[in-house]
């Protein structure tokens, strides 16, 4: 794994790349409400990924400075368009990586950072081959949805009810292929025995599936 950091936007982003040799693809992050690239939860997935030859990047969307304005505001972390813009800002980048050259690009997004890997999806059709959302909040990217083109896997805790309303609901509004997947058993941050793994081959499988040249 290398860390790198990113320029993006105006700014630099501390991420964490790893590619493995012959990857098929290679998936970029988007953390949670409050989270950063080191969220275990994303990392354990990260790992999943790159154990089935999918490279990764693991990106904070906000610097340090700004964390920790967050961290005492809360503000930033429902500014979707800003994480949007970094997220789409670190595509472009994976593009012009050498060791990703010509590797297919998806989206991994988490909470609010699920919207903004849709917004970042419809912003670059012709980048974003696969998105998955693990407890996403789709309705903060509502505007997007009607405009995503990547086939997308939407992963809910079957007891996470309102966040399941709000995935149903989008569900019907993207136009590419889309998949809903009930977790059963577990609630927002799949906190419960044997439910972030289900979670994790799930995004392997997806990827696996649509990321390959």
């Amino acid at each position: 794994m290398e860390s790198v950091r990113i320029p993006v936007a105006g700014v630099r982003l501390d991420a964490d790349v790893a590619v493995p040799e012959g990857a098929e693809g290679v998936v970029l992050f988007a953390h949670g409400s409050g989270s950063s690239r080191h969220s275990p939860r994303n990392r354990f997935v990260a790992g999943e990924l790159q154990a089935a030859g999918i490279g990764t990047v693991l990106a904070d969307l906000l610097t340090p400075e700004e964390e920790r304005a967050d961290a005492v505001t809360g503000a930033l972390r429902f500014d979707i368009g800003l994480l949007t813009a970094r997220l789409t800002g670190l595509a472009d980048w994976l593009r012009e990586y050498r060791p990703a050259a010509g590797l297919g690009c998806g989206l991994f997004g988490a909470s609010t950072g699920a919207a903004a890997a849709l917004a970042a999806a419809s912003a670059r059709p012709e980048t974003v081959r696969a998105v998955v959302s693990r407890g996403g909040r789709p309705d903060l990217a509502v505007d997007a949805l009607e405009s995503v083109r990547a086939p997308t896997l939407l992963v809910v805790g079957g007891r996470d009810p309102e966040v399941l309303r709000l995935n149903r609901a989008a569900a019907r509004r993207i136009p590419a292929e889309t998949r809903l997947e009930v977790v059963p058993g577990a609630t927002h941050l799949f906190e419960e025995p044997g439910t972030l793994e289900r979670v994790a081959r799930l995004a392997r499988d997806w990827f696996t599936r649509h990321l390959a040249v």
